[in-house]
């Protein structure tokens, strides 16, 4: 006999308008959660720290100093950082809980642990805690270098054809080749992990409570970090073998799980995670993705050859084309990687914000404003002044981390400011060659996006880049791009009938997109475009310069 609900227990469903999804943008120092509704309002944005921070230096458990090029992280600070992120979250918007349809999270990448099967960091063992390479590798972490190398040699020399797609080069700071550096310097720790994978995916993993079997890997994150397509998996058997026996076995046998594209749904919120998190179980959670892939529907673009420009510390520049050709020095070519029916492209530079933080540092001075105005005060050139800004190395298009920055040009008469408007020049210059090889690889850009935090706070940057490239750039209003894009991936994943969407691009447009009227757009001084014409001309010869250095 069917039981009529207690009329006092029963809730009436959530209606489609007034749904709204959660985002967790988790970066290199501090977790986001931003709650906000199908039509694009904002209703709470807030920020936890994470405890431990970046481990550079020393482990938390021993206090042993780590080897250069370390840089780890602490698992429990993801938990506790996005639980609390996420209650201060709904105490700001006051929302009821039970509007909430589904959660998207982005994560930086590539970030990597091994786990047991139920999911425990091998760093949480008493029998690992004091090994640095049990704990989760940072994006930044750089201490694979010699097992990068091999892995570059050998698919070289055995013409693989993933290569087309990473622009000839595997990555410093990509998955296979940190698991190699723990097989080869922490073969214990290496024996002991059951499950590697990214740490995106473990905490997609965490949220739903899933078997091992079922886990939710990404495809974006594999697609970009760890050599896998759609059409062939990941790298051959063969070639792993060829690199090392004992990796060919872990690809095989540690890395259990379902691949889905960002926006798929992966689960439902469990009650474990409910519990910490403040919210109802049973909502929709997406697969993950990358935290600066998420800031293309954050910012609402849904359509091909706009290159949406994710500029903070360092810079990820991403871009949708209809077609996947093979382009020279872009490290990331994935059908569907950043949004569904198209591939999406991935570049980048590896010193931004942080180059100009250096500068100031070593300048000795407190402030970009004064230093600001009086660069742009400068003519276009910085009076012969030039600068190479491969501070941290140059990622897109030389893939090369051990390539060195220069100021050329200094005279006794140089100023602070004629090296700050060089660097920001350089910084232009860097965006332009990412283009020019865009282009010359036959892949439209037709558009230009900013969005992350310094395009807001430094609006001397935005000015020169437009007038480097000669082209219009539009300021996204929300310094909160990727977080606003893993909202919409949890829409999605919250289905038609809970969100009123059917796509990813719909979602995106509703809930990210600036109606025209309202647009920040920076115009390029046009009186500048022969000056940096020959700019970039003598850049690139300096480029050429200092690669053979």
């Amino acid at each position: 006999m069917r039981r009529t609900p207690s009329l006092f227990n029963w809730k009436p469903m959530t209606a489609v308008t007034d749904s709204v999804a959660l985002g967790l943008d988790f970066g290199t120092e501090s977790a986001r959660a931003v709650i906000v509704d199908r039509n694009g309002n904002e209703l709470a944005v807030c920020e936890s720290a994470y405890r431990h921070g970046q481990i550079t230096e020393t482990l938390p458990t021993s206090g042993a100093a780590l080897p250069l090029h370390f840089a780890l992280q602490h698992p429990a600070d993801w938990i506790e950082s996005a639980a609390d992120a996420t209650r201060k979250a709904i105490e700001q918007s006051g929302i009821d809980v039970d509007r909430v349809v589904g959660i998207g999270v982005d994560f930086t990448s590539c970030t990597m642990l091994p786990t047991t099967t139920d999911g425990t960091p091998l760093c949480a063992l008493e029998r690992f805690q004091n090994t640095p390479l049990a704990w989760p590798k940072l994006w930044k972490h750089h201490g694979a270098i010699e097992q990068t190398d091999r892995m570059n040699q050998i698919a070289k020399e055995r013409n693989e054809a993933f290569m087309d797609r990473y622009g000839g080069t595997i990555g410093l700071e990509w998955f296979f080749p940190k698991m190699l550096e723990t097989i080869d310097k922490a073969p214990e720790v290496a024996e002991a992990a059951e499950v590697w994978l990214e740490a995106g995916d473990w905490f997609v993993w965490q949220l739903v409570g899933c078997d091992a079997t079922e886990l939710p890997r990404s495809t974006c994150q594999a697609g970009y970090k760890a050599l896998w397509s759609a059409e062939t998996g990941y790298a051959s058997d063969a070639y792993f073998t060829a690199v090392d026996p004992t990796l060919a076995a872990a690809a095989r046998d540690k890395m259990p799980g379902r691949m889905l594209s960002p926006g798929q749904f992966a689960g439902t919120l469990c009650n474990a995670s409910a519990d910490r998190l403040g919210l109802p179980a049973g909502i929709a959670v997406a697969a993950a993705t990358i935290d600066a892939h998420a800031a293309v529907p954050g910012v609402g673009e849904a359509e091909p050859g706009t290159l949406v420009m994710v500029m903070g510390t360092s810079s990820c520049h991403m871009l949708n084309a209809r077609q996947g050709n093979p382009v020279d020095g872009v490290a990331g070519i994935v059908d569907g990687g950043i949004l569904p029916g198209m591939f999406g492209y991935e570049t980048g530079q590896a010193a931004v914000g942080d180059a100009f933080a250096w500068l100031l540092k070593l300048l000795n001075l407190d402030s970009f404003d004064q230093l600001a105005q009086d660069a742009i005060a400068l003519p276009a050139g910085a009076d012969g002044v030039m600068c190479l800004d491969w501070m941290n190395g140059c990622r897109t298009p030389l893939m090369d981390g051990t390539v060195k920055g220069a100021f050329s040009g200094l005279t006794l008469a140089t100023t602070p400011a004629h090296m700050y408007r060089a660097l920001l020049e350089a910084s232009a210059f860097g965006v332009r060659w990412i283009v020019d090889v865009l282009r010359d690889g036959g892949i439209p850009v037709q558009r230009f996006v900013a969005s992350g935090g310094l395009p807001h706070h430094n609006p001397a940057v935005v000015q020169v880049y437009a007038d480097v490239l000669g082209s219009e750039i539009e300021v996204h209003p929300s310094q909160q791009g990727p977080a606003i894009g893993a909202a919409v991936l949890g829409m999605i994943a919250a289905g038609e009938s809970k969100s009123g969407f059917t796509s990813v691009a719909d979602a995106a447009r509703a809930m990210a997109a600036v109606p025209e009227s309202q647009k920040q757009i920076v115009k390029p001084n046009l009186d500048h475009e022969a000056s940096y014409r020959e700019l970039y001309h003598r850049y690139r010869k300096l480029a050429d310069v200092m690669q053979t250095l």
